[in-house]
């Protein structure tokens, strides 16, 4: 969160036209900062007793990824970008900025329920890229 915290600080001259606007830069950023210290602590110790843990957000809310999962999921999602930039996004936004639903459909203009169908849709995708 700090590292997070400074990067915006920088771009202080940056505006925001909504709230909805800086919590999808927020997931952005917050997946770098993220990825790149999961990278920089498996760059020192390779492989581990990392648990695996699901995708399914509900099952997982609170709880941290680990580490091999995220850079799994990150690596699917850029994948994931040159086949559907819009899932993409929701994934970004659901994973690792862990906004609702209905926060993504404001930001992303779209309905709730498309959104709904667009993560499930996502999910079922990055299941497979992930096996």
């Amino acid at each position: 969160m700090h590292e997070a915290y400074l990067r915006f600080q920088r771009m202080e001259a940056v505006g925001f036209a909504s709230r909805h606007q800086f919590l999808a830069y927020a997931a952005k950023v917050m997946r770098g900062i993220v990825v790149d210290a999961i990278r920089a602590r498996q760059a020192d110790h390779r492989g581990g007793d990392a648990i695996r843990v699901t995708l399914n957000t509900a099952i997982g809310d609170g709880t941290p990824a680990a580490d091999d999962e995220v850079i799994q999921v990150h690596e699917a999602l850029e994948a994931l970008v040159d086949t559907d930039p819009r899932l993409a996004r929701v994934v970004e936004m659901r994973y690792f900025g862990g906004l609702a639903e209905a926060e993504i459909a404001v930001y992303l203009r779209l309905t709730e329920r498309t959104v709904q169908r667009d993560w499930h849709k996502a999910r079922l995708l990055l299941a497979g890229m992930l096996r």
